[in-house]
């Protein structure tokens, strides 16, 4: 195996890490909002599913190793820096708090690598259409009208009874839940690195065509993802969990049901989606299902401004990193410093306003994330009033103390 082959392997296995801490919120934000699980235990309970999950099936790295691209018309260098477009995009979107999709940044990166270096009749643009974009259009709509009937059907059952025993069943009901799309999240993102790094044997003729992945593969791709879901991702948690809508127990489990439905199925067929966007699409449609549940439109509509730009903007950074790292050894070192120098970058400027497992579990919602829509239905309950006055307490020792 080439110094080449090795260095696309690891960037691959990197790239699965941040897909990780990425992308931890699809699973454990509605828990940890409506205080199923604490943050810690959640993200490691994640962390651990995602690891078992890898192991669940292999249809979606099909789809990446044999059907994205012509592996034929393609380097080691070319997937190397679809990756770094990749890796950067994620990077960027989780500096911001914004939940994107790792997935379509991959394919987005190898999609503009491939086009530069050996033009678009090496793209199979049917599969592209059919399993990529298909997928990205439908499923945070499908997700979010499953969400939204569970959400309704949910809290028409919950109506007659004892409120602090539907809280308490709940969220009972949600650990199962958020740990169905932990396992979910491990079947279908662990095994788009497990296609990129299959991809790249397959190219250098160390894997016949139309290979599955090695077993070793399948367990490096798995430990990489389970890594990065466990370091918490706390950014995006908070605003899945916080800034969107004020989540309720109820309202959480049906969202985590309709992920993980969606999710699951989809990973049967092949569909490389984004559960990001599968589990935002349900967060939005557990919202509107909840009557007199706030929804936050303004971080919605930023949040699918940002699902639009990410297979572009990948594709555009990998198209010029493939570009550079396909002049040579040296093109490819620059590459790798350059990940390497705007990563370093990224995580110190994420120092100066850090967000942390203890911020997730107090709301942070600011006045320009709120419309006047946003506030047109009342959403008091009498057990909000009664709180009041103890938040206000609360926050008033905490302003001493600071």
């Amino acid at each position: 195996m080439s110094t080449v082959v090795i260095a696309v392997v690891l960037t691959a296995l990197v790239f699965d890490f941040t897909n990780g801490f990425h992308d931890t919120a699809n699973a454990m934000a509605t828990s940890i909002a409506s205080g199923a699980l604490r943050p810690r235990v959640a993200v490691i309970l994640a962390g651990v599913l995602n690891l078992v999950g890898a192991f669940l099936s292999v249809q979606v790295a099909l789809t990446i190793s044999s059907g994205l691209v012509d592996e034929a018309r393609i380097t080691p260098a070319v997937i190397f820096g679809g990756l770094v477009g990749a890796i950067l995009w994620n990077l960027v979107t989780w500096l911001l708090g914004l939940p994107s999709s790792s997935s379509h940044a991959l394919f987005g990166g190898l999609i503009g690598a491939t086009w530069v270096f050996a033009g678009t009749g090496a793209i199979n643009f049917s599969t592209v259409a059919g399993k990529v974009l298909v997928p990205l259009a439908l499923s945070p709509i499908v997700a979010g009208v499953v969400a939204l009937s569970a959400t309704w059907i949910a809290y028409r059952i919950a109506a007659h009874s004892d409120r602090r025993t539907i809280t308490r069943g709940f969220q009972r009901a949600q650990i199962v839940s958020a740990s169905m799309i932990a396992l979910a999240h491990g079947t279908n993102d662990a095994q788009k690195t497990m296609g990129v790094i299959t991809l790249t044997l397959i190219t250098v003729g160390l894997l016949p065509a139309h290979s599955a992945p090695p077993f070793w593969v399948v367990v490096a791709a798995g430990l990489a993802i389970a890594a990065g879901t466990a370091m918490g991702g706390w950014r995006i948690i908070n605003t899945l969990g916080r800034r969107i809508s004020d989540i309720e127990s109820p309202q959480g489990f049906a969202a985590e049901t309709a992920s993980a439905a969606v999710i699951l199925s989809s990973a049967h067929l092949g569909f490389a989606l984004s559960t990001t966007q599968v589990a935002s699409g349900a967060v939005l449609g557990s919202a509107a299902g909840r009557r007199a549940g706030p929804v936050r439109w303004r971080v919605a509509a930023r949040m699918v401004g940002v699902w639009l730009l990410t297979l572009p903007a990948a594709a555009t950074v990998g198209a010029l990193a493939s570009w550079v790292a396909a002049r040579g050894t040296a093109g490819t070192v620059l590459v790798g410093a350059v990940l390497v120098v705007a990563s370093a970058g990224i995580y110190a400027l994420s120092r100066r306003t850090p967000v942390t497992a203890a911020d997730v579990t107090a709301a942070d919602v600011t006045a320009a994330d709120v419309t006047a829509a946003d506030v047109t239905a009342a959403d008091v309950t009498a057990a909000d009033v009664t709180e009041m006055p103890v938040r206000r307490s609360v926050t008033a020792a905490a302003r001493a103390a600071a």
